[in-house]
């Protein structure tokens, strides 16, 4: 029989009433032959610095953001996408980097948007020395290299952009249209 771990976060406004949560759910566990994970199962005051972590999210004084592990993931899924040395068109890299941005933009979506619009600029900086190393110049994509392709380039180009993304499912939760 498969193992079944049920994921809940309980959120309370004081840490008595987290305790008594804690005692209630404890025992309402306990009623049907199980038990919490000794482990996985504490009390966190999510209001100070340092927060917890969970399904991917890091949460921390009322925001949440991407845990640092799932940064690196997509990070590393990006430069596989954007190696110097790609020999596909930018158009083509650009299409493959679109699919890890859309999925990844879905799962994290609630995060703050500091963190897209960093992402989009490491992203384009990525793309800017894939240019940079096609004309045989070395190094990132930065200074000059803005002026010469601007975000507006990779974006004729249909570069999904996170940032526009986040705006956009703002606008549609906030019913502004």
């Amino acid at each position: 029989m498969p193992s079944f771990q049920p994921l809940t976060v309980i959120l309370c406004f004081t840490e008595e009433e987290a305790k008594n949560a804690l005692v209630e759910v404890k025992a309402r566990i306990e009623e049907r032959g199980l038990t919490l994970h000794p482990e996985k199962t504490r009390i966190v005051d999510a209001s100070i610095e340092g927060g917890f972590d969970f399904l991917g999210y890091h949460f921390e004084r009322n925001t949440r953001w991407p845990r640092k592990k799932s940064m690196d993931k997509l990070k590393d899924s990006v430069r596989q996408k954007t190696k110097r040395s790609s020999g596909h068109s930018m158009s083509s890299v650009i299409k493959e980097l679109n699919r890890s941005l859309r999925g990844w933009f879905e799962y994290f979506r609630h995060s703050q948007k500091s963190v897209f619009v960093k992402t989009d600029r490491w992203i384009r900086m990525r793309l800017r020395s894939i240019l940079r190393r096609r004309q045989g110049r070395k190094g990132r994509g930065r200074g000059f290299d803005h002026l010469k392709w601007p975000n507006a380039y990779f974006g004729e180009l249909g570069l999904f952009t996170l940032t526009a993304a986040y705006d956009s499912a703002r606008q549609s939760r906030c019913g502004n249209h």
